[in-house]
């Protein structure tokens, strides 16, 4: 089978959908002919890789373009999959699917998206008109979480037509991600971790929350680690100096693999705040729980079933820095619950989020 995946970001730029279409990449290729289709961004290498295709976009803005050559070039394919949102390409793939009934189409939904500005709620409405068409369309529908779908903007298709909804959640690598005590156990201070995208798209993570909510708690020994880059930065910075905690919190870049593995590995807790279902799954939980550190995240739909609350994590309310702060505190104190939870932690990883589990759910996608 030939296969296009067609994506709106993907590596080396950082974020759950480009990640997801690379895990997808992994597992496809094995099998069979499998390419991505994604726009050219100035600030990557645009050298074609094997496979990897960076179209041009008309009226290209942020995460947003039309891939109007797709047209053309999915005719080559016997199965189109789609990350979903890609706004302005998703009507090329409407008129795609409308012109070529045969072709198979997956539609994976990754996540709401909510417009903080006019302009892109006014370019949203003909995505809006073609959306109930296009979904009705697929063949399938893929997604992380079904609790997130049931309460997502998509909510009324799955009402709809439940039988073409399939949940695959995302996988990791335990054997590359794993735990080592000695890294937790070998500090000179306590580590609170975050990593995430610091740009406008990722607006949601609710980087501020935490930096307050730490503040608040006023912790002995222990630091904050915020991993990741962006136009943001510098507003998350500014907020630090403000607060006058600028020995207790560094911003460490963005770290590579082997790097990130290691802060996964020392780091007592990773925390992700997010502010609205922008967020809808949060795959460093998972990462971060294959190497037994324990999490703290924002009781959403889709993120609140990645982990089990008060076993292998704890939910906090979005938005609420007192809750936070109290969360912060009560993990940090207690040595015994950080263990604990780190290792239940560790087995709900191997048992739900193993590469084994994603393989044989995708092969079934597939057939």
């Amino acid at each position: 089978m030939k296969i296009a995946q067609i994506v709106c970001v993907y590596p080396p730029y950082a974020g759950g959908i480009g990640t997801s279409a690379y895990k997808n990449q992994e597992v496809f290729e094995k099998e069979h002919e499998s390419f991505i289709f994604t726009k050219k961004n100035k600030e990557i290498d645009q050298q074609q890789k094997k496979k990897i295709i960076r179209l041009k976009a008309f009226l290209n803005f942020g995460h947003a373009g039309i891939l109007w050559q797709l047209l053309k070039e999915l005719k080559k394919f016997d199965l189109i999959y789609f990350h979903y949102p890609f706004f302005g390409t998703s009507l090329i793939i409407w008129l795609f699917k409308l012109l070529n009934p045969q072709k198979k189409l997956i539609i994976h939904y990754h996540m709401d998206v909510r417009h903080k500005n006019i302009f892109f709620k006014v370019s949203s409405w003909p995505e809006i008109l073609i959306r109930k068409s296009l979904f009705k369309m697929a063949d399938k529908i893929v997604c992380a979480s079904l609790d997130y779908v049931k309460h997502s903007q998509i909510k009324k298709y799955y009402s709809l037509w439940p039988g073409k909804f399939t949940e695959i959640p995302f996988f990791i690598d335990t054997n590359k991600f794993y735990p080592d005590l000695n890294k937790k156990n070998n500090k000179e201070s306590k580590e609170i971790l975050f990593i995430g995208g610091l740009d406008k798209a990722h607006y949601f993570k609710g980087v501020d929350i935490l930096i307050q909510a730490f503040f608040q708690a006023n912790l002995k020994n222990t630091k904050l680690l915020i991993a990741g880059e962006g136009e943001l930065k510098k507003d998350y910075q500014n907020l630090v100096k403000t607060l006058n905690i600028e020995n207790e919190i560094n911003f460490i870049g963005k770290p590579d693999t082997e790097e990130l593995i290691n802060y996964y590995q020392k780091a007592d807790v990773l925390v992700l705040p997010s502010i609205n279902s922008n967020e809808a799954f949060g795959i460093v939980l998972i990462e971060s729980m294959a190497c037994a550190t324990p999490v703290i995240a924002s009781n959403l739909p889709g993120v609140r079933n990645v982990f089990e609350n008060n076993i292998s994590g704890l939910k906090i309310e979005p938005k609420n820095i007192n809750d936070l702060k109290n969360k912060l505190t009560y993990i940090i104190e207690s040595t015994e619950t950080r263990n604990k939870m780190g290792q239940e932690a560790r087995i709900l990883a191997e048992k739900k989020y193993s590469k084994g589990v994603f393989v044989s759910k995708t092969k079934e996608l597939l057939k």
